[in-house]
């Protein structure tokens, strides 16, 4: 798949495939050579990434470092999954947007900036990078959606269509 969604579909193994109400875990367990255990990513039995959904990346990942976030941003932000790639030390923030007529999402898709830039206010502490990426059905191809989506990349953050790319993650690509 070509970043930003245009041309053909991947195979299974080399993207994350979603629904309109899957989660992040359950597509990468479903991967071969993939398990998915207490949050915790193995590919062919070594760990390569943390899952955290929610509040977990608060509970999960700044608590335990003492980092209180209330001190870095005024207001926590709850991100549908957050992986955390561990050979590159970076935290993918991913909100899954599904539509079938329009909505408020479309307001939504417009905060990307805002939230990419607090979330890198609270993990800068602890030496991570972050990344904010949607994944998008098919609605959001309607030619007017063309300037919103040039905004998420002109403000460096990323969608794709129906799937997260595991090379765009830094993430092992299952053998053939």
């Amino acid at each position: 798949m070509i970043r930003g969604g245009t041309g053909g579909r991947t195979p299974q193994k080399h993207g994350l495939h979603f629904e309109k109400r899957t989660d992040i875990a359950t597509v990468i367990a479903a991967l071969p050579g993939y398990s998915v255990e207490n949050d915790c990513v193995t590919f062919e039995g070594k760990d390569v990434a943390l899952l955290y959904k929610k509040n977990k990346l608060y509970s999960k990942l700044l608590a335990p470092k003492s980092i209180d976030y209330r001190k870095l941003v005024s207001k926590k932000l709850l991100p549908d999954d957050a992986v955390l790639v561990l050979v590159n030390k970076t935290l993918f923030i991913v909100e899954t947007k599904f539509q079938t007529v329009a909505g408020s999402v479309d307001e939504k898709l417009q905060t990307c900036d805002f939230k990419l830039r607090q979330y890198k206010k609270m993990f800068e502490p602890i030496g991570l990078n972050v990344k904010y990426v949607y994944v998008l059905n098919d609605w959001f191809k309607k030619k007017e959606y063309a300037d919103v989506l040039a905004y998420i990349k002109s403000v460096d953050c990323d969608y794709f269509f129906n799937e997260l790319p595991l090379s765009y993650l830094g993430l092992p690509v299952p053998h053939d």
